[in-house]
């Protein structure tokens, strides 16, 4: 089987490096050929994350790079595209690969279509508030990672809908050791355009840096210090470093704020966590839910006073951290876990190349 794979990033961006790239190596070891065509470069990742200003070229230069891989894609057995194949224009080139029988696979971990639907620009909502349903209703497969996105899908009349979600290859993640130290260190891994969600846990923390001796540590976030009152750490994101975040952190948080976006977010912060062997504390929004028993693994919060109470609990209890760490592992091994996933995935493009012959 020959795929082009039509991603939004290189591995820098964090969807494709997920949901993509990071399988490129088991399905070419069982006899799958990629070819890969991102959208945006590195650089482009780089500038958004560094508050560099775009140039425009470089976008007229991706768009038009993306449409000189379209003219040659008749020759694959399958197209694997990352939510679109034009951000800000209609579905035609999607409509026109299905007149021309040329099966793709769309995958979201996100809802994209709500930067469409939900657009201030009356405009955008007039010309592209359906262009994510049409891309779903004219796929051969669209591969969801939570049951938001499913749900549009079957909305949108999607013909085949198949679940996976975001994972890691739990085996290169180091497990937190039981030799919790002073100070406690709270921690986040994320980029600079999700950092502000940090603000919905600020009068939280506010008050616990009043009775405990706690660092917050911060990956990817950028320069922006969210809580300058309390110990904060800022780390640069590394490919490598988030490996090691349960040596970094004793605890992995993710505050949301409760919308129709986040509801679309697939919870790859909590496998991370899981993964390093770390209790997890998280907002009750979407797949969060789903992902955290509260009191087994971690806890959800939805107010200051649970959020505090999560903490509190953690930062004066050795052996709940431990065991909350040891669920969330065993858990990320089977359910969040590339060796799970990975067959699941080669069979779901097997599949759909048997479908549309």
């Amino acid at each position: 089987m020959l795929i082009l794979t039509l991603t939004r990033y290189e591995r820098l961006g964090s969807s494709s490096r997920v949901r993509f790239y990071q399988y490129f190596p088991y399905l070419e070891a069982q006899g799958i050929e990629i070819v890969s065509a991102p959208f945006f470069k590195d650089a482009y990742v780089q500038g958004i994350y560094t508050g560099q200003t775009v140039n425009p070229g470089s976008i007229l230069r991706a768009y038009i790079q993306r449409l000189t891989t379209l003219l040659n894609s008749a020759k694959y057995d399958i197209l694997w595209l990352e939510k679109e194949l034009f951000p800000w224009l209609p579905s035609w080139f999607e409509i026109f690969l299905q007149k021309s029988r040329i099966p793709y696979v769309v995958d979201y971990d996100d809802a994209v279509f709500h930067r469409y639907d939900m657009h201030k620009s009356t405009l955008v909502r007039a010309l592209l508030r359906n262009k994510i349903d049409q891309v779903m209703c004219h796929a051969a497969l669209v591969v969801v990672g939570n049951e938001y996105l499913a749900n549009r899908a079957k909305q949108a009349g999607a013909k085949n809908i198949e679940y996976l979600p975001s994972v890691v290859d739990v085996s290169s993640y180091k497990v937190k050791r039981n030799d919790q130290k002073s100070p406690f260190r709270i921690g986040w891994i994320g980029s600079p355009v999700t950092a502000p969600y940090l603000n919905e846990i600020r009068d939280a923390l506010n008050l616990l840096s009043h009775e405990a001796n706690i660092n917050v540590t911060l990956i990817g976030s950028g320069n922006i210090i969210p809580f300058p009152d309390i110990p904060t750490t800022i780390l640069p994101w590394d490919e490598e470093l988030e490996r090691s975040i349960g040596e970094l952190f004793d605890v992995g948080i993710m505050p949301l704020v409760d919308g129709p976006f986040e509801r679309g977010k697939c919870g790859y912060k909590l496998v991370q966590y899981m993964a390093g062997g770390l209790p997890v504390i998280a907002s009750p929004v979407g797949i969060n839910r789903q992902m955290i028993d509260s009191g087994t693994n971690g806890f959800l919060a939805a107010s200051t006073d649970e959020w505090v109470q999560g903490l509190r609990m953690l930062i004066h209890d050795d052996h709940l951290c431990s065991e909350m760490g040891r669920v969330g592992r065993q858990r990320a091994e089977q359910m969040y876990n590339l060796q799970v996933t990975a067959p699941k995935l080669l069979n779901l493009f097997l599949s759909a190349q048997k479908v549309e012959n």
